[in-house]
Formats: structure tokens, sequence, C-alpha cells
């Protein structure tokens, strides 16, 4: 059993937000794996297919991690079964990229993460662009996307579908350069 988590902000203020692109995907997974919501205790909203447990943490971004490890500690997981997706400022709108481990790259969530499982997770990094100045990365990834992008986006969660199934070779065979 692999733990599918995405990352993202709860409530609907948030909902179309470039930081829950996390969250956007892994509803769509839900559907498409025809998961079943578990439980609302973990810190977030679990679900279960026959293949997958899915997570949204509702710590908000920032302490994600916190209900991260409530699930593996419960279900004895390895972090080598977790499969975190998230965005990622520094890839291009649209680009797509997995690996396993390494640093936040300044994503409190990431940073979370690591400070409660440890950083040798599998990643799966969805790019929503950069801002023009450092001093709106905040207020960057707190705005929700343009239609355009967004649709944009929603065309890689088939994609990312299946790169789960194989995510070992995700990195070679799965990654995409953008819009």
């Amino acid at each position: 059993m692999k733990l599918i988590v995405g990352l993202g902000n709860p409530g609907s203020k948030y909902e179309k937000n470039r930081h829950n692109i996390g969250f956007l995907a892994v509803d769509y997974l839900i559907k498409e794996f025809n998961a079943s919501k578990l439980s609302s205790k973990f810190k977030g909203e679990l679900y279960k297919s026959d293949e997958y447990l899915f997570l949204k943490p509702t710590t908000y971004m920032n302490l994600s991690g916190e209900s991260v490890r409530l699930v593996k500690d419960f279900y004895k997981m390895e972090n080598d079964d977790i499969i975190v997706i998230h965005d990622d400022i520094d890839l291009k709108l649209g680009a797509l990229r997995f690996k396993k481990g390494g640093g936040s790259g300044g994503h409190n969530g990431l940073k979370s993460l690591d400070a409660n499982i440890g950083n040798d997770y599998w990643r799966v990094r969805i790019g929503v662009g950069r801002p023009e100045r450092k001093e709106m990365v905040v207020s960057y990834v707190l705005s929700d996307f343009e239609d355009e992008e967004l649709e944009c986006l929603e065309k890689l969660f088939p994609l990312i579908k299946e790169a789960i199934k194989d995510i070992k070779n995700a990195p070679s065979r799965y990654s995409k350069k953008g819009c």
C-alpha cells in the first residue's frame, strides 16, 4: 500500500490557489481510483482505494508533516511508500518532475514533512511558475490560477496517475517540460 499525499490548504478560500495544486491532483486521483473516505482523523482527510491511501492534510501547508507522520506511524509505512504531490515555483507552469529525497527548496510544506518523517520520500513536483520578485512569493502561491493555467495543469493529472503506478521509473518516463 502506498500513501499519496496532496499538499494544500483546507477551505474553499484556497481551493484554486497555486499552493493547492497537490490537493487538486489528489482529488482527481481519489475519483479515478474510486477511493472511499476512511477518516477525518490524522489531522487530515484520508481516503482508500484497493491500491492506495490518499491524504489531504487539514493542518494547513506549514504543518503538513504532522498529518503525514500520523498516517505513516498508524499504517507502519516506510518513506519509500510515500508520494507527495506539491507545487514548485522553481519549475515553469505545467512542468512535471519526479524525484526521491532532496531538500525543501524553501517550501514550508516540505520543511514540515522533512522535520516529521525525514526527506527520503517520493515527490511529484508540479510547476506553477514564479513571480517577478522574491517578495511576491507568498501572495503569488496564495493567489488563484487563471482558468487557462488550471486547464493546462489538469492535463497533467492522468500522467501523474500513470506515474504513481511506476514511481521508481517516473523520473525518466513521465517528466514534462511545461505547458
